[in-house]
């Protein structure tokens, strides 16, 4: 499954037609991260929450494996510093950031070997006592989620695992198993909220704000 947990060409193909919808929790965030401070936007896609950031007077950075979301957002954002990467490894020297901001990332990544990666890669890059601030996907309890989560469970071995019409393959997650993710970091606070999907379906996703601790 680790060509899935990339799926480049998905995102290039759909760049310049996807919408992204998660509210980006402004009060909270200025709370625990000093103003001034280095902010990485991990799967940045076309730059939506990268302004948000700099508009709080952060220094932010936005990252992503899609060449196309990342042309979106230079021509969007322009004031905005983007980089295309090319996988999971970050060009950044350890402790170089205050905040990671990971928003509907973990929904693209459908393997647990590969989110613990990524989150081993995010761990890195923060400072000690960095903000890890996730926007994801709850499991869903509607019977439509429920159907496509036990129709794709045994080619793809998660339950919550699916795909989408379009070609892409997803994730919506337990809270055990985000718990499990982040056993390195200090949880802050969980929220649930109500949003509309890329493709405008309505869903339910947690937002998880949490501290880096000293263990991996």
């Amino acid at each position: 499954m680790d060509h899935l947990d990339r799926q480049t060409d998905y995102w290039n193909k759909v760049a310049a037609e996807k919408e992204f919808t998660h509210p980006f929790d402004c009060a909270r965030f200025k709370t625990l991260v000093p103003v001034g401070g280095r902010v990485l936007d991990y799967g940045c896609g076309y730059g939506r929450v990268c302004e948000q950031v700099r508009d709080l007077e952060y220094s932010v950075v936005g990252v992503d494996i899609s060449k196309e979301m990342i042309k979106r957002g230079r021509r969007y954002y322009p004031q905005v510093e983007f980089e295309l990467i090319t996988d999971r490894s970050l060009p950044y020297e350890n402790e170089s950031f205050d905040a990671v901001i990971l928003f509907a990332v973990l929904t693209c990544i459908p393997n647990d070997s590969a989110q613990r990666e990524l989150i081993r890669e995010i761990h890195r890059v923060l400072r000690p006592g960095g903000i890890l601030y996730v926007s994801d996907y709850s499991l869903q309890t509607n019977e439509r989620n429920q159907h496509r989560y036990e129709q794709f469970e045994k080619k793809y071995g998660t339950f919550g695992v699916f795909e989408l019409p379009d070609g892409a393959v997803l994730r919506h997650h337990s809270i055990e198993w985000i718990e499990d993710l982040l056993s390195g970091f200090e949880r802050i606070a969980i929220e649930s909220l109500d949003v509309p999907t890329m493709n405008w379906n309505p869903a339910t996703i947690f937002q998880y704000f949490a501290k880096k601790t000293n263990q991996a």
